[in-house]
This record gives C-alpha cells, structure tokens and sequence, in this order.
C-alpha cells in the first residue's frame, strides 16, 4: 500500500490513535477509505471517459508514458533489448561541428579581450 511496509503502517496507526484518540481513530479511518474509494472511482471514470472519446488514439497516447514508467522501473535488460531490437530507424545524426580555431597567444603587454556583457 503506497509502498509502506508493514512497520511503517503500524507506526501511522499508533500515531493516529495517540493523536486522534481511540474514541475518533474508527471515524478517522472510514473517511480516510471513503475518500480513496472516491479518488480510484474518480481516475477510473476519467480513463473510461478519455478512451471512449479518443478511441484508438488513447492507446498512442499511453505509449510514451509506458515507455517512461519502463524506464522509471529501472530495467536496463529491457531498455537495451528495445534499443538494440527496435524498429524505428535511429534519429538523425547532428551535423558535425565546425572546429573551433585555435587561440592566438597575446603578444608582450597586451591586453587579453574582456568582454562587458559576460561578466
């Protein structure tokens, strides 16, 4: 549940009891769980909505954000594997950059250039 183990929920309810007090704790508790039962009937109501209104499109919309959770789960087997196997031709390659000319050295008491704006 919300990735807390079970030391972590104990804490959270010996906390409650000792702030809200046993009388309130079962109260406290039932408006907490009525308010997620809302919030998932809520997010399920907006995707059902969203997927009836754009149809297929939905489905092309969700790809990046897989791709992102994928990559948020951290599973470098799999990032390589879509890489390496992948069917989309690779992104065009950046022009090359020109090569920067090498500085001059500055000549007996000259000044080197400052300029205003950078500084």
């Amino acid at each position: 549940m919300f990735g807390l183990s079970i030391d972590h929920i104990v804490i959270l309810l010996l906390a409650g009891l000792f702030i809200l007090g046993p009388e309130r704790l079962p109260e406290a508790a039932h408006w907490v769980a009525q308010a997620l039962k809302r919030a998932r009937e809520f997010a399920a109501g907006t995707k059902a909505q969203l997927e009836a209104e754009l149809g297929p499109e939905y489905q092309e919309l969700r790809k990046p954000l897989q791709e992102l959770q994928s990559l948020r789960m951290g599973n470098p087997r799999a990032a390589v594997t879509r890489y390496l196997f992948d069917d989309t031709p690779p992104a065009a390659t950046p022009p090359p950059v020109p090569p920067v000319p090498a500085p001059v050295p500055l000549r007996a008491n000259e000044r080197p250039p400052v300029d205003p704006d950078a500084t």
